[in-house]
C-alpha cells in the first residue's frame, strides 16, 4: 500500500476524475467515490492519508460525513470542496479544526490545476 492514499467523495464524476489524474501523477494511490455511503465503505480498508470531501453529496452531506470521520478517529489531512456558498466549506473547516484536525484546506469550485497541485503537494 502506498504512503500517499487519497480518498475522494464528490458527486461530479468529471471532477473526481480530474482530481484522480492529477493526484496519480503526484504519486497518490487514489479511490474516487460519488456518495457518502460508498465513501464509508471504502474508508476502513483503504486507510487514506488525505481525503477530499465535497460538501454537497448524495446520502450524507459533507458535515455528516465529517462528523463520521472524526468518530472513526481520522487525523490526517482534509481538503473540503464546494461549488456552492464558500461559507459552507469554511464552516466545516472550523468544525474540523475545533474537533482536532490540524491540516484542513478549502477549495472552492471551479478549482484550477495549479491550486489542486498545490493543495495535494502540501
Amino acid at each position: 500500500m502506498s504512503d500517499k492514499r487519497l480518498l475522494i467523495v464528490d458527486d461530479e464524476p468529471d471532477f473526481g476524475e480530474f482530481i484522480r489524474r492529477v493526484a496519480s501523477d503526484l504519486g497518490y494511490e487514489v479511490r474516487v467515490t460519488t456518495n457518502g455511503l460508498d465513501f464509508q465503505k471504502n474508508y476502513a480498508d483503504f486507510q487514506p492519508t488525505l481525503i477530499i470531501l465535497d460538501m454537497v453529496i448524495p446520502d450524507l452531506d459533507g458535515n455528516e460525513l465529517l462528523l463520521w470521520l472524526l468518530q472513526q478517529g481520522y487525523t490526517s489531512d482534509l481538503i473540503i470542496t464546494t461549488g456552492f456558498n464558500p461559507d459552507y466549506a469554511r464552516d466545516a473547516k472550523t468544525l474540523a479544526e475545533f474537533k482536532g484536525l490540524h491540516r484542513v484546506n478549502v477549495m472552492v469550485k471551479p478549482v484550477t490545476l495549479a491550486h489542486l497541485r498545490a493543495a495535494l503537494g502540501n
